[in-house]
């Protein structure tokens, strides 16, 4: 066992061994997704296939619980200067959760033996697939998302396996950047190999061996200790994705979670099967990084000097559904699986909100949304594929602190990217980046507000892809008084004669000359928006968060040639019953939904569902849901009597179902 010295010398070394590395891969990147957007990682992973250190201010954020064992196993002849290469989420366990994001795994030798194992990865412009960018929400099965591979050797003893480069590069529209950023990703590993070597060369091979595990279980106690501020108990939470896109369903997420002493058991149990299109989430049935997420933020918030690593999760054991949303399986489409993954930061905080309200903060925007333009094919065959923007919007309130305006980092930490770069790299132009005034929920303390973007392809017939759109229907939802976050739009050529509300879109195509816009939803507040300081209202105002109109409507503050009018103000206040002392706001729609959809019944539909091979459940579930397809296509938002008796056909038709399998078990 380590001395405590050694043991905090390695946790600080290990941790500046993958920023460094991530900091490497950032500068030699080839596109604008890397060097710009930084949705890539780096770290070191043990012999368990666990990262024993993970980078702090570059790269995706606290991508800590990723487990790279399957991928260790697949391919167990190795020599110094292979590089393993894989991006096939259901082969490798889920490490890669969907085709675009490349992963590579070093490992690193000393003495002819392997001590550890470098790792990165990169969301590549395009690996194939139906789509430029590889990326459709209309996807239903992974054979469309482009070229899979499952895990081998792209680099054997130093050198590139030419017949694997080939491969990858006669699949993907953008095969010169691919390898760009490919090489990009070998020079990181070769940062973390000298770093390692030494390492062991100042503190000795046993003492190193023994930090990469030890610093793992430094971390879990850490952790433990700090999930021991959620009060014992069992909570339960559910949130939506707005529908899967080939039919308006909702799309249901449930979770159970039980704290005891500090240990947390997560039971996904009544979320709905696994669907056709590409919104999936491939765990392999482990715990899984983008289902811990929220988890792993929460320990490091109570203790931000825990070492960022996989064993923050250890006392967190989780139950998911083989067939699941949470835990398909094969060949389900998974591209769009950050949906989903922003969905379960909100359902993690809904549960961790009922424990510590006072602690955690409203639903944050839910959302990114790369934004990608494809440009048509140039006289070689050649075409251009770059993601403009990753939109995401605004972050929730929280006791005693605004949301963060534009920018929720939740699931990411990716930045944003700087227009002149976007307009250098790709054919367009920026008309506005900027604010959405109005969109983050009210609050005592505000929602943060969300973003608009708008552009113009400068080539007829640009293609525009939109991915991970969501929060069209269900919103950020607002806490303990706060109110909900706007919803998303988007729209088609906005303020000329032939303006189009677009809603969602998957993919559209664009001549030169038009526009089209993408609004973001802001968070949800945090308690009662009339006991916000006026002031804080009338530099919203200025700053132009807040409109005039909503200053008044939403906060009761009355502003008069750009002052703060406090006999009008206190006057209007005081006219108002003050908000019912409730949890969650979680907006008409919602609360129209499932005053027929409730847990009682939704967990009989389930029941049903999962009784069924996975292929035969999407017809399945549209069948039950029928009397319900028709309302929710013809209504927006939803009309509550004609809800309510669609809900009760659905109750005759599951009567039915349930009946013929008592009656299949008697039979039995």
């Amino acid at each position: 066992m380590l001395d405590p010295v050694t043991l905090e010398i390695l946790v600080t070394k290990v941790a500046a061994t993958a920023e460094e590395m991530g900091i490497a891969l950032q500068r030699s990147g080839r596109t604008i997704y890397v060097k710009e957007t930084q949705d890539f990682g780096t770290g070191l992973v043990n012999h368990a296939g666990k990262l024993f250190c993970f980078p702090t201010t570059v790269g995706v954020c606290n991508m800590a619980d990723n487990d790279a064992s399957d991928v260790i196993a697949a391919v167990p002849e190795l020599e110094p200067g292979d590089v393993i290469i894989t991006n096939d989420p259901y082969r490798s366990g889920g490490l890669a959760t969907h085709l675009p994001d490349l992963h590579l795994l070093q490992p690193y030798f000393h003495d002819g033996k392997v001590v550890c194992y470098g790792w990165c990865f990169i969301h590549s412009a395009d690996v194939g697939g139906r789509v430029p960018s590889s990326i459709s929400p209309s996807n239903h099965e992974i054979f469309q998302e482009g070229l899979m591979i499952p895990p081998l050797k792209l680099v054997k003893a130093g050198k590139f396996n030419p017949d694997v480069v080939a491969f990858i590069e006669a699949n993907c529209r953008t095969a010169e950047e691919n390898l760009g950023d490919l090489k990009a990703m070998v020079a990181a590993l070769a940062v973390g190999e000298r770093r390692v070597a030494g390492m062991i060369a100042q503190h000795g091979i046993e003492a190193f061996a023994a930090g990469t595990t030890e610093i793992i279980e430094y971390a879990a106690k850490k952790a433990r200790d700090a999930f021991r501020t959620i009060p014992d108990g069992t909570y339960r939470f559910t949130d939506y994705l707005d529908d899967d896109l080939v039919s308006p369903l909702p799309v249901r997420i449930h979770a159970t979670m039980t704290a005891r002493d500090g240990q947390l058991d997560i039971d996904f149990t009544g979320t709905d099967p696994q669907i056709a299109a590409a919104f999936n989430l491939p765990s392999a049935g482990k715990r899984h990084t983008w289902l811990t997420l929220r988890l792993l933020q929460y320990a490091l918030t109570r203790d931000p000097s825990i070492p960022i690593n996989a064993g923050i999760l250890n006392s967190v054991t989780l139950h998911i559904p083989s067939g699941s949303l949470l835990n398909p399986v094969f060949p389900a489409a998974v591209g769009v699986r950050h949906a989903t993954g922003n969905r379960m930061v909100d359902v993690m905080n809904g549960l961790l909100a009922q424990a510590v309200p006072d602690f955690v903060r409203a639903a944050g925007c839910g959302l990114i949304i790369p934004v990608v333009l494809a440009e048509p094919a140039d006289e070689h065959g050649k075409r251009k594929v770059d993601v403009v923007e990753p939109m995401t919007g605004g972050t929730g309130g929280r006791q005693g602190m605004d949301g963060v305006d534009g920018r929720d980092s939740s699931t990411s930490g990716m930045a944003n990217n700087p227009v002149e770069t976007v307009e250098a790299s790709a054919g367009l132009t920026i008309l506005r980046y900027g604010i959405r005034p109005d969109s983050g929920g009210a609050g005592k303390w505000r929602g943060g507000v969300g973003l608009e973007l708008t552009f113009t392809p400068h080539h007829s017939g640009s293609q525009v892809l939109g991915r991970g759109m969501e929060r069209f229907r269900f919103v950020p939802w607002g806490l303990l008084g706060g109110r909900c976050g706007m919803a998303a739009r988007t729209i088609k050529n906005m303020g000329r004669p032939d303006e189009q509300e677009l809603g969602k879109i998957d993919m559209i195509e664009l001549q030169a000359g038009e526009s089209i816009t993408v609004m973001t939803p802001g968070g949800g507040g945090y308690g009662d928006p009339f006991e916000r300081d006026p002031d804080l209202v009338l530099q919203d105002v200025q700053r132009g968060f807040v409109t005039l109109a909503a200053a008044r409507r939403d906060y009761g503050v009355v502003i008069v040639d750009g002052r703060l009018d406090r006999d009008a103000t206190a006057s209007l206040r005081a006219d108002r019953e003050p908000r019912k002392d409730v949890l969650f706001d979680l907006g008409t729609e919602r609360r129209v939904w499932e005053s027929v959809f409730d847990d009682a019944l939704m967990a009989r539909i389930n029941g049903i569902l999962f009784q069924k091979p996975a292929s035969a459940r999407q017809a399945l579930r549209r069948r039950i849901f029928a009397p319900v397809l028709a309302v929710i296509e013809r209504d927006r938002p939803f009309d509550r009597a004609a809800l309510e008796a669609a809900g009760q056909a659905v109750r005759v038709n599951l009567a039915e179902l349930e009946a013929v399998e008592a009656g299949r078990e008697v039979a039995a």
